[in-house]
């Protein structure tokens, strides 16, 4: 509505003069970056810091003897968009004479669940998996620990992301970084930052730093596309084990290690930790 636009307008305007007071600004992403400088036009230098991402006791995971499953990782929130997973899920078992679900392709749905909104959100998913008549091929895991999750990174092949416009995207370096070849949105941060090499399902190349590091979609054509191309190569594939390879050591950029030299150098070469003059209040002489 009008007066919704109105509200929104001014909300920017002082969010923008407030933002551009800051003495520093460290974002979590280049997208993120991007909007930033575009609200705060008075702002500074924006600094790019990536949220740490325990890559450590993921890398070591084996790839060998993964399951044709795919799996995602995000709380059930409205712009997750877990509707788009199943959708695309289900024309994925459709594609060539339903070839994917002759090979048992399973989707698993991991997240949390944050009050009776997001219960009556997986309630809706649920009857969505059944109207498309993929509900045996697909399970939802909720509110579940660290080990649950992780056994599911080590028995998956695929993962996949939908959200739009997300800003980082820890689920997607979880994934990576455990070997999993990951379809992403394409958008937001995971485009910007993390598979900045998406595969197009042609010949490979031989450097390893032009290597692509995942996949990105919008469509469920593209994902559906993106995920049957991942799961009819065997696992022994060069191309597979490359992506997987490279994924995986895309994904240490995101480390904890990563994360405290990077906020260290921000914080050291910042104009925070330097003598300036200050503002003092006659109360406070």
């Amino acid at each position: 509505t009008y007066v919704k636009l109105v509200y929104y307008s001014i909300f920017a305007i002082w969010y923008g003069f407030v933002g551009s007071l800051a003495d520093l600004t460290m974002v979590n992403s280049s997208w993120t970056k991007g909007h930033i400088q575009y609200l705060w036009k008075l702002a500074g230098k924006v600094h790019v810091v990536f949220p740490p991402v325990d890559t450590k006791s993921l890398k070591d995971l084996p790839t060998i003897k993964r399951e044709n499953i795919i799996i995602s990782i995000g709380q059930f929130r409205p712009e997750k968009d877990h509707t788009l997973q199943l959708q695309s899920f289900a024309k994925l078992l459709e594609m060539y004479d339903g070839a994917m679900k002759k090979v048992g392709a399973k989707l698993v749905l991991i997240g949390s669940c944050r009050g009776e909104d997001d219960q009556e959100r997986v309630d809706q998913l649920q009857k969505l998996a059944r109207e498309l008549g993929i509900q045996d091929d697909v399970t939802f895991v909720l509110n579940q620990p660290y080990s649950v999750l992780k056994d599911y990174l080590l028995r998956a092949s695929v993962g996949i992301h939908t959200m739009w416009n997300e800003h980082f995207g820890i689920g997607v370096v979880e994934m990576m970084a455990a070997g999993l070849v990951t379809v992403a949105h394409n958008s937001g941060g995971p485009k910007s930052d993390i598979i900045q090499r998406p595969w197009d399902f042609k010949s490979m190349p031989m450097l390893d730093s032009e290597k692509p590091t995942g996949c990105l979609a919008s469509t469920a054509e593209e994902y559906a596309t993106a995920m049957y191309e991942i799961l009819k190569r065997d696992e022994s594939s060069k191309e597979i084990d490359d992506i997987r390879r490279c994924g995986r050591k895309s994904a240490e950029r995101f480390s904890d290690e990563v994360f405290m030299d990077s906020f260290k150098e921000t914080m050291l070469t910042s104009s925070l930790l330097k003598n300036r003059p200050r503002l003092i209040f006659f109360w406070q002489r």
